[in-house]
């Protein structure tokens, strides 16, 4: 009667094989490994990385856009080059926040310095603290919130007093147990009264985060060190709707400030903060496709050492096949046998893959201020690949081991 080995023992007797041939395994595993790793990593850092930019921006309002002298070069290639032209102006922008008619809250702002000291008593940050000169609507547009404290007055405004809006990390820093409002800190050699704390933001490059000291902008006109401070105008408005008429109207508002000809070029960029978002979204998508390709290669590498070790496993077992072909296996069982080995292989090596590249994914993510995530998506998609790998690399080793003379493979030596 034949023997009829079913699923669980095609199992077994491939994990008893696999057992038999530990170090062929281990490195057929450890490639399969290195290309999951460089697939799931690199996408699990991407995911965390666009769950930051998700949160960032949807604190910042998909109803906002910013006019500035420059692009925004959030951009991973071509040498971080982006447009840049003259300077912005401080009465440009106060006459085109002046005469701007359509309902919108607007902000003049510009960047005092970005590596500055702040101190407080004997205890002062690194210098690390960005100083940013604003108005009432900074806050607004950029998606702050007062965690205590009040925003700057309109005689404070008027007269550049020596108040500041302090970021989270300034408080953690400066005032561990000490309530920071109406304190005296010192920033360079100016002394500035805490009015404002904001609440935690996240640290974001190009975008403030909680290392940042906001002082009225004709205070930081007064002490900035630049011969040719530019400021940036930022606007939102209160429906999506309403965005592309604004954003028109402000182009042709500020083409007339900045005085260009009819048919001459911007010499300005409007970015709207959505847009800069697709854009970051474009350039991780490249990153994406360039980590995939490098699994893809490494996984290739993987199947043909995977077939070569089936191959070789094939031969060293020949007298075994012609005996379990004696007492009635038939060329579907041996051929199962084989084939579920194979995959066996690629699985422990998808196993070791997936948890090394969630760790250094994660950690890259966690490193440039993104979140902790699980890619579900892409761990079931690598799980496939190698199942796929498992099925291609085992497939003709199964099939000449099914096909074997039992006679002659029992006379193998």
């Amino acid at each position: 009667m034949p023997v009829q080995t079913n699923f669980k023992e095609n199992v077994a007797i491939a994990l008893q094989s696999i057992s038999g041939n530990r170090l062929r395994t281990s490195l057929t595993a450890l490639i399969i490994a290195i290309g999951i790793m460089a697939l799931v990593g690199i996408l699990t850092a991407i995911e965390g990385i666009k769950q930051w930019t998700n949160d960032a921006f949807s604190s910042m309002g998909a109803n906002s856009f910013t006019i500035r002298n420059r692009g925004s070069g959030i951009q991973f290639g071509n040498g971080g080059h982006r447009k840049m032209y003259r300077s912005i102006r401080y009465d440009e922008a106060v006459r085109f926040k002046q005469t701007f008619k359509l309902p919108a809250q607007i902000a003049i702002s510009t960047v005092a310095s970005g590596a500055s000291t702040v101190k407080f008593g004997d205890v002062k940050t690194n210098p690390n603290i960005t100083i940013v000169g604003a108005d009432e609507n900074y806050l607004l547009t950029r998606g702050y919130k007062l965690a205590t404290g009040r925003n700057f007055s309109n005689s404070e405004l008027e007269h550049g007093s020596n108040v500041v809006i302090i970021g989270n990390d300034i408080r953690t820093k400066l005032f561990k147990d000490i309530n920071p409002i109406n304190q005296v800190i010192l920033i360079g050699a100016n002394k500035f009264r805490v009015i404002g704390l904001c609440e935690p933001k996240g640290s974001s490059a190009g975008f403030g985060g909680d290392k940042i000291c906001i002082i009225p902008v004709f205070k930081a006109k007064q002490i900035t060190t630049s011969t040719s401070p530019t400021y940036t105008i930022g606007v939102m408005v209160s429906t999506p709707t309403a965005l592309e008429a604004t954003i028109g109207e402000a182009s042709a508002l500020f083409r007339n400030v900045r005085g260009i000809r009819i048919g001459g070029d911007d010499n300005f960029e409007i970015t709207r903060s959505d847009s800069i978002q697709q854009q970051l979204s474009g350039q991780l998508t490249g990153i994406t496709l360039a980590g995939f390709a490098i699994s893809i290669v490494t996984l290739i590498g993987a199947a043909i050492g995977l077939m070569n070790i089936m191959l070789v496993s094939v031969t060293e077992r020949t007298r075994e096949i012609g005996v379990r072909k004696a007492i009635g296996a038939t060329p579907s069982i041996i051929r199962k046998q084989f084939l579920i080995e194979a995959i066996v292989i690629c699985i422990i090596g998808c196993a070791g893959g997936i948890i090394l590249g969630m760790a250094i994914g994660n950690l890259i993510a966690i490193q440039i201020s993104g979140h902790f995530v699980v890619p579900w998506l892409w761990m079931g998609v690598a799980l496939i690949m190698c199942t796929g790998i498992g099925l291609l690399s085992g497939y003709y080793p199964a099939k000449k081991a099914s096909r074997l003379d039992p006679v002659e493979a029992l006379r193998y030596e």
